[in-house]
């Protein structure tokens, strides 16, 4: 068996362990031992890689960003701010047909602009809404879609984890990607307003309007938000405007959120230790699968497959565009099975040189960026397509009396409202890029 045959079995391989509930770090770690012996025919090229690797992995400065934004995202979460958003949101429009919903997508995208995971978005913003819609009526299936289609804006609005560990993947400028996926994701919402609009024109007995705010209880709300509206402009303006690095940002963004709980009392000594803790396994868990990912992306490295794959592409001749459609289906299809930041670290070092061989009519930084941008909302979209959606499993997970079956009929009109976006996106690279060029 060739090196290229090999490669190709080692994906096969490795969906197959996957299907086996192996968790997703523990089996590319695998999958990449056996692989780089089978290839160099020794043990001791893998032996002298996992002393460096391992150095290289977990002494990254890079990555000191991801546990940083996790553990904002554990304090934005104790100090209530998603219930505020969603009361500021609701008192806004509440009282539309199908409002309670859109509040939800407009809190779950406030709160990601501070917290950058979609799980944690989800399942915090489910918490505040799920109640509200049930005594207005809502259906299962809007309620539960909405929430899980939502929640995917944690990691499209940043700051997002996903796109940090991208732009280390690609030697990208984290602050450049945060800027350009901004746009995307305030298209997003709007998005998903719109499905929800729809969604209530074709079923108008889905849900009941709640009533409308006063001015006063308006400006009230409000006011509960202006953590979230301070603490994002710092964060992300400041990385932007070069006051600080992103992982400077971060600490800034988990010091600020942390300030705030502990100032509305919802941050004692047995909160802040959960928290930590919470942050240290998800950290861990994202750490051991960049490890596991760089093992068996060495492997690959080792077969050639990402160069031979690139050089074939560009001797090929085909439509630019057309590779870029099989590269978002294939993201699509993945997403079935995976979770988005596996995806990341096992396609991104085979699709990004392909994608850099071909001509957009951009620059190669950014073609990188808009690629980057595409990746993750397309990972976004694998969160919440059946069968294996997490977003769908943590949010039915909230409403048991909700069947499965419900959430996926309702999430089908989002996804929907994703491809039509990625298919915008994707034609008209200089609405992810304009925030750039200004």
């Amino acid at each position: 068996m060739g090196n290229i045959e090999l490669a190709g079995a080692s994906f096969v391989v490795l969906l197959a362990l996957i299907f086996l509930r192996i968790p997703i770090g523990l089996s590319m770690l695998a999958v990449g031992i056996g692989g780089t012996v089978l290839v160099t025919g020794s043990w001791v090229p893998i032996l002298a890689q996992m002393k460096s690797l391992t150095y290289e992995t977990f002494s990254s400065y890079s990555l000191s960003i991801v546990p940083l934004f996790l553990l904002m995202g554990q304090f934005a979460t104790r100090s209530g701010m998603s219930r505020g958003l969603f009361r500021a949101a609701a008192a806004m429009i509440g009282h539309k047909r199908g409002g309670i919903a859109m509040a939800s997508v407009a809190g779950c995208a406030g709160f990601g602009a501070i917290c950058g995971s979609s799980l944690a978005t989800a399942a915090t913003m489910a918490q505040v809404a799920l109640p509200e819609m049930k005594r207005y009526g809502y259906n299962g299936a809007l309620s539960t879609a909405c929430l899980a289609a939502g929640g995917t804006l944690g990691i499209l609005i940043p700051p997002s984890f996903v796109l940090v560990i991208y732009a280390i993947l690609a030697e990208q400028n984290i602050a450049k990607l945060f800027a350009a996926a901004f746009v995307p994701g305030i298209l997003a919402a709007i998005g998903y307003v719109i499905t929800i609009s729809l969604f209530m024109r074709f079923d108008p007995e889905a849900a009941q309007p709640a009533a409308k705010a006063s001015t006063r209880e308006r400006l009230e709300a409000m006011v509960e938000v202006w953590p979230v509206v301070l603490i994002f402009l710092l964060v992300v303006g400041g990385i932007y405007a070069g006051w600080f690095t992103p992982t400077e940002g971060a600490a800034v963004g988990t010091a600020g959120t942390g300030l705030v709980a502990l100032f509305r009392r919802q941050l004692g000594w047995s909160a802040l230790g959960e928290c930590i803790l919470a942050t240290a396994v998800s950290s861990g868990m994202i750490f051991f699968i960049v490890f596991g990912a760089g093992v068996f992306n060495s492997f690959l490295a080792f077969t050639q497959m990402p160069q031979m794959a690139a050089e074939w592409v560009g001797n090929a001749g085909l439509s630019p565009w057309l590779v870029l459609a099989g590269i978002l289906l294939t993201y699509l299809v993945f997403g079935c099975v995976m979770d988005s930041v596996s995806m990341i670290l096992l396609t991104v070092p085979i699709f990004f040189p392909i994608v850099m061989t071909l001509d957009f009519g951009l620059s190669p930084e950014d073609t990188a960026i808009w690629f980057g941008v595409l990746v993750l909302i397309v990972v976004e979209v694998g969160l919440i397509t059946p069968p294996v959606g997490m977003n769908l499993f943590i949010i039915n997970s909230m409403a048991p009396d909700v069947p499965l079956t419900q959430t996926y009929k309702g999430v089908v009109f989002f996804v929907l409202s994703d491809l039509i976006r990625v298919v915008i996106l994707a034609a008209f690279p200089a609405i992810t890029l304009a925030v750039l060029w200004l």
